[in-house]
């Protein structure tokens, strides 16, 4: 039984290290008045 949860928890431990990997871009949320270019078509 400590075996199995030694593995679940390595297995639970990966996980949540790969779920980070491939995140890019600005860590804050965009102004809402920034000019993008759905905005510009209307």
């Amino acid at each position: 039984m400590k075996r199995y949860t030694i593995t679940l928890g390595a297995l639970l431990l990966a996980s949540l290290l790969l779920v980070g990997c491939g995140q890019k871009g600005p860590l804050y949320l965009p102004d809402e008045t920034s000019d993008s270019a759905a905005e510009q078509e209307g």
